[in-house]
Formats: C-alpha cells, sequence, structure tokens
C-alpha cells in the first residue's frame, strides 16, 4: 500500500477500534485461477482474525494460503473550496479522505462446529446488540442450526503484519484541516459525520 508518512497509523488502539467499527473485510488470496478477493465480516480476537465462509467458497480449500484483509473505514470526497488557502492560492485540488487497516496472515480451515457455533454467537450478539429484542441463534431449532452449520467452514487469519492508513488531511495546515471538517459536516452526506467526527478525534489527539 502506498504509504506517505503523513498517513502512516501504528497506534494499536486505532487500529484495532477500525476493524470492530468496521468489520466487513475484503478478504484477498492468489489461487489457482488467479487472484481471488472475497467479502465477509471478521473479529479480531487475541492476535487472529476469526470469520465463516459457505463450504463452496474458494478460501474452504486454501488451508494454508497467505492472504490479505482489507478493512475500510470511513471515506469522503473533500473539495478544494473548503481549504482556506485555496482562497489565497487557488493551488488546492479536490483529493478524497479515508481509513484503511490491512491485515496479512495465513489462512487456516476450521471444522470444528462447537467453534463455528462460538463464532456465530459473538458476531450475532455483536451486531444484534442495537435491537429492540436481538435475535440470538439458540432461537433458532437446533436442528437448522446444525444443517446450517454444516455448509460453512470457519476461517481463522493468523495475524503475521497489520498497517493503517488514516488520510485524513495531515499534510495541509490546521485551519485546512477545520475547513474540510466544517465542509464535511455541512455537507451531510453518507458518512460524511462520522469521517468528520474521525478527523476531529485526530485534531484532539484521540485514537
Amino acid at each position: 500500500m502506498y504509504m506517505p508518512k503523513s498517513f502512516v497509523e501504528t497506534r494499536p488502539q486505532a487500529l484495532h477500534g477500525l476493524i470492530r467499527d468496521y468489520p466487513f473485510a475484503t478478504v484477498v488470496a492468489s489461487a489457482a485461477e488467479g487472484v481471488v478477493a472475497n467479502h465477509f465480516p471478521l473479529e479480531l480476537v487475541d492476535g487472529a482474525l476469526h470469520g465463516h465462509v459457505a463450504r463452496g467458497n474458494e478460501l474452504a480449500r486454501m488451508d494454508g494460503a497467505e492472504v490479505l484483509a482489507v478493512f475500510q473505514g470511513p471515506q469522503a470526497y473533500v473539495s478544494p473550496n473548503w481549504y482556506p488557502t485555496k482562497a489565497e492560492t487557488q493551488r488546492e485540488v479536490p483529493t478524497w479522505n479515508y481509513a484503511v487497516v490491512h491485515v496479512r496472515g495465513r489462512l487456516k480451515i476450521v471444522e470444528d462446529a462447537a467453534w463455528l457455533r462460538a463464532l456465530l454467537e459473538r458476531l450475532t450478539d455483536h451486531h444484534e446488540a442495537t435491537e429492540p429484542r436481538p435475535w440470538r441463534v439458540a432461537d433458532a431449532p437446533d436442528d437448522h442450526v446444525a444443517k446450517l452449520l454444516q455448509a460453512i467452514v470457519g476461517i481463522e487469519i493468523a495475524v503475521e503484519s497489520i498497517e493503517g492508513k488514516f488520510k485524513l488531511s495531515q499534510n495541509h495546515p490546521e485551519r485546512n484541516r477545520l475547513g474540510v471538517i466544517a465542509g464535511l459536516r455541512r455537507r451531510g452526506g453518507d458518512g460524511d459525520a462520522t469521517l468528520a467526527e474521525w478527523m476531529a478525534r485526530l485534531e484532539e489527539g484521540a485514537p
């Protein structure tokens, strides 16, 4: 990943926080038929990413393969009109702000039904937490759950390296950064408020 020094993010709390808040990953691997990419949620547990895929997925046949998991955080277009320096010099151009985390590791296929069920219960409990009446795996008939477990395999990726790129206007002076935050909040498009909040936290030195 192209990584200018201004945008390097190494704080574990920030990297792990992005994975927690944006768990839907793109997992890239090199298969016999070429490079393949699959998309599914992953959780970070004790130095490893855990998830599951359908038994028919090509990843289910790639035990031991080296993979790259990409987690995409908030992102948005940035107008040069938001920079105070633009009015002075006209030497500003559009860009895109975003935060991403790349995780590299070795793929392990898990066939253990108890491991899989525990994973599904954790994922479900996490994502159902905001529902008025959260659905739980135990709400489904046992025979139905058993049948579904037979149709999937577990994915475990032992983390060998993790790198973050948080491109949040750090290469601009403070007044431009504050201008971008104000512009995002004023525009109020999909994800704009979240990206503005991430930028504001960075200004405050928070993860």
